[in-house]
């Protein structure tokens, strides 16, 4: 039996230093519709709702304007934090009891500046 070489995955920076750096491409700008300045024009509201859910409580979370991805990886990260299950759909997020304070501190944290609690 004959042995085959594993091919090695090398980094931009390895596959850079093997040959002439002049003609490499440029890297890749990363676009990121994240950023901080969409993210301080935002006016997030984070509330407790008790109606239609069997009288248990939910922390809710309106106002993003981002896109269906993002708002579903917030979500997860948000649930993970909390320690708790819920949803994202409809642009907004659920997560299930009343964890208020640690998803507008987390927020704030991500750069979200006008992130306040309404309602009850």
């Amino acid at each position: 039996m004959s042995k085959k070489n594993k091919q090695q995955s090398l980094t931009w920076d390895a596959f850079q230093s093997l040959g002439n750096p002049e003609n490499a491409p440029d890297l890749p700008k990363e676009e990121s519709s994240n950023d901080s300045s969409t993210k301080n024009k935002q006016r997030i509201r984070v509330l407790l709702d008790k109606k239609r859910r069997g009288g248990k409580s939910v922390t809710l979370i309106k106002g993003l304007d981002e896109s269906e991805e993002y708002i579903s990886e917030l979500g997860k990260r948000l649930k993970k934090i909390c320690g708790v299950g819920g949803s994202a759909k409809n642009g907004e997020v659920i997560v299930q009891g009343d964890h208020r304070d640690k998803v507008i501190q987390y927020l704030i944290e991500q750069g979200y500046t006008d992130c306040k609690k309404s309602g009850g």
